[in-house]
C-alpha cells in the first residue's frame, strides 16, 4: 500500500532531487552528472612539458593495442579488461601507476603499493617527454600484456608450498 499525504501520492510531491555527491538541486527528468570529466578537462592546465610528456604517453600506449582510454574522476584511465595504468595530472608531473605482478626496483618508481593479491602499483612521476621511453615504456607494455598471462591457481601454488616444506623438513631432519 502506498503511502499519502493529503490524498496525493507522497512520491507525486518530489519535483527532483538533491545530488549526494555535489548537493545540487536536480529537477526531475533534468540530466546530471557531477562526476563526468574527460582527458581534455583534466590535461588543459598543463605546462608545455607535461602536454608534450602527456600527448608522447597516450601515444605510446594506444600503440599497444585494443583498449578502452577514458577519464574517471581525477585520472585517466587505460584499460583492457582492467586498468593496467593510469595517469594523474598534478601542476608539476604526471603520476603514472603502473600494475604489475611484481615490485620494480629502478630510480624512476617513487612507490610501489600492493593493490591485490597478485598486483602491485608501481608509481612514477614524469616531468618530461623525454622521460617517456625505455625502461617506462617496457613497463606499460609488460602491464598491457599481463592479463593474457594465467593466473597461478591457488592449487598449484599450494603445492609448490608444500614440496619446499618437504624438502626442508627432509634436509634438516636428515
Amino acid at each position: 500500500m502506498r503511502s499519502t499525504i493529503d490524498g496525493a501520492d507522497y512520491n507525486s510531491r518530489m519535483a527532483g532531487r538533491e545530488c549526494h555527491h555535489c548537493k545540487q538541486w536536480i529537477e526531475a527528468g533534468e540530466q546530471h552528472d557531477c562526476w563526468t570529466t574527460t582527458e581534455a578537462a583534466l590535461t588543459e592546465d598543463l605546462s608545455e612539458d607535461l602536454r608534450d610528456a602527456w600527448d608522447r604517453l597516450r601515444e605510446i600506449a594506444v600503440a599497444f593495442g585494443d583498449q578502452r582510454i577514458y577519464a574517471s574522476g581525477t585520472a585517466i584511465m587505460f584499460s583492457r579488461k582492467s586498468c593496467y595504468f593510469f595517469v594523474r595530472p598534478r601542476r608539476h608531473f604526471l603520476q603514472v601507476c603502473v600494475f604489475l605482478g611484481r615490485a620494480v626496483r629502478a630510480p624512476q618508481v617513487r612507490r610501489v603499493e600492493r593493490k591485490s593479491a597478485s598486483k602491485l602499483v608501481n608509481i612514477i612521476h614524469i616531468t618530461h617527454r623525454d622521460e617517456v621511453e625505455p625502461p617506462i615504456t617496457d613497463w606499460l607494455q609488460e602491464a598491457y600484456g599481463l592479463p593474457d598471462k594465467p593466473a597461478r591457481s591457488a592449487r598449484s601454488s599450494q603445492r609448490t608450498t608444500s614440496k619446499a616444506k618437504r624438502k626442508r623438513t627432509r634436509v634438516n631432519g636428515r
